[in-house]
């Protein structure tokens, strides 16, 4: 007797039951297909994987440092000594810092002080020029004056000194001609008119009396010329010969005294 696959089958004699093919065994290892065999695997090294995780114990945690504790004063002496340390620094560049300005404006300085000096002694010869030449002409309008006051006292002692100025204009070269005139102060006149008679006469001078000429001194006058005798210009010619530049006006010729 045929039986419908998959309901009965026949054993012993007897029809019993079919399993149902969600009711049979795996089929063999050797019967699976290639990608269940992988699903398998895969799956069984994962459940191997979590058991073996937990069944491994934990690493043990790593052991604490200790933490020292810092004690506040010696917290506070750090502190004072990095203090004290910055400051020392900031002392020694500030110092240094110092020297270089302090260089700096030194050499400045001497530097100045140096173009002074420099200047100085560039116009010291001209300074000292100038001062001889000052002392000089201070030195030479004392000597004048005092020469000046003694012409005029030896011209009052010897009025007879007109006699030597008038000589020798007589004897000087050319000899004026055209009606030459001597000119004298009246004092002085009558002694020349008295004493160089002759000497006038031959040259053929004529004495005239001007009152504005000083005692011991005289001029001619002629159409050929004129001769300064005056005691203002002879002092003038002095002057100049000896500072090679006119007299001080500070400086005025010696007077004649009137005799007494």
């Amino acid at each position: 007797m045929s039986s419908q696959p998959g309901l009965h089958r026949f054993n012993a004699g007897k029809f019993l039951p079919q399993a149902s093919a969600a009711l049979q065994p795996p089929a063999t290892k050797a019967a699976q297909t290639a990608w269940e065999r992988w699903e398998m695997a895969s799956f069984a090294k994962s459940s191997d994987a979590s058991a073996g995780d937990l069944t491994t114990p934990p690493p043990e945690p790593a052991p604490l440092v200790p933490v020292t504790q810092i004690d506040e004063a010696e917290l506070a002496e750090l502190r004072l000594q990095a203090h004290k340390a910055g400051e020392a620094e900031g002392r020694e560049q500030g110092h240094a810092r110092g020297l270089a300005e302090g260089h700096a404006a030194g050499l400045a300085a001497v530097q100045a002080q140096a173009a002074q000096l420099l200047a100085l002694a560039q116009a010291l010869p001209a300074a000292l020029q100038l001062a001889q030449n000052s002392v000089a002409d201070d030195l030479l309008a004392l000597a004048l004056d005092i020469a000046r006051q003694v012409l005029g006292q030896a011209l009052a002692a010897e009025p007879q000194a007109i006699l030597a100025v008038v000589h020798e204009l007589l004897q000087a070269e050319p000899s004026l001609s055209g009606a030459p005139q001597l000119l004298l102060h009246p004092d002085d006149a009558v002694m020349v008119k008295e004493l160089l008679a002759d000497d006038l006469k031959a040259a053929g001078w004529r004495v005239r009396t001007d009152a504005q000429i000083a005692r011991g001194g005289c001029r001619v006058m002629a159409h050929s010329g004129e001769r300064d005798a005056t005691v203002q210009a002879r002092w003038e010619r002095v002057s100049a010969a000896l500072v090679r530049h006119p007299a001080p006006e500070n400086l005025a010729a010696p007077e004649s005294a009137e005799p007494a």
